[in-house]
């Protein structure tokens, strides 16, 4: 039996979709958040470091959203619906694969952390750990995002979905693009447009509607 580890508020949301899109049988453990939103160290009795998503099969104990994917897909998409079988195409599927958490996903993160730093220290120096964070963001994490932003905005104007037809590629982007744009309110219209249309989608529905705690 398939059992998917699922922690709330988390990349985990990737998984119960896919599963949902493949119409697979499985079962969903939920882990709820510690108030310092860790996660909770039941998880680590799944997995050394204790993190979402994780998903069992058997005897398998399987970690990070693109390894999972990949395992779903070759063990129970028998008709590669969710994986391009032309080399174009497929080029372009492992390349989104992998650019989510390589490329795109540290940045948000990064800038995530630096939002927090001022309400984690000393009242007395909010102010000068404040001017700290929002330097970096300034200096680093906002001059490469505006690379990455129009980058994305001009390839989903130019595609429907980022290899051919939809695949787990536009699931394993899904987290990073809807986090995007969440972050600039929306501004780039190509890009909400495709965020608003993979969410439409039945698998996903159902999936969300799982997910929520």
């Amino acid at each position: 039996m398939i059992t998917l580890h699922h922690l709330e508020q988390s990349r985990s949301l990737r998984i119960l979709w896919a599963l949902e899109e493949l119409g697979v049988e499985y079962q969903v453990k939920y882990y709820k958040r510690l108030p310092n939103f860790s996660a909770p160290p039941e998880l680590k009795a799944v997995h050394p470091l204790g993190k979402a998503p994780v998903l069992t099969d058997g005897d398998l104990v399987i970690a990070e959203s693109a390894v999972i994917l990949d395992y779903l897909q070759a063990t129970y998409d028998t008709e590669n619906k969710f994986k391009p079988q032309n080399p174009k195409d497929l080029m372009q599927y492992n390349y989104w694969m992998h650019y989510a958490e390589g490329s795109l996903m540290p940045l948000l993160v990064f800038n995530l952390v630096l939002t927090n730093v001022p309400k984690h220290v000393p009242f007395i120096i909010k102010p000068i750990a404040k001017k700290i964070a929002e330097g970096i963001k300034g200096g680093f994490i906002k001059p490469r995002l505006s690379d990455h932003i129009p980058f994305l905005e001009n390839y989903v104007n130019e595609h429907d979905y980022f290899a051919g037809d939809f695949s787990f590629a536009d699931i394993q982007m899904s987290f990073p693009i809807v986090a995007l744009q969440e972050r600039i309110g929306g501004k780039y219209p190509k890009m909400k447009a495709y965020a608003e249309r993979i969410q439409q989608r039945p698998a996903f529905q159902k999936a969300k509607a799982k997910s929520d705690f």
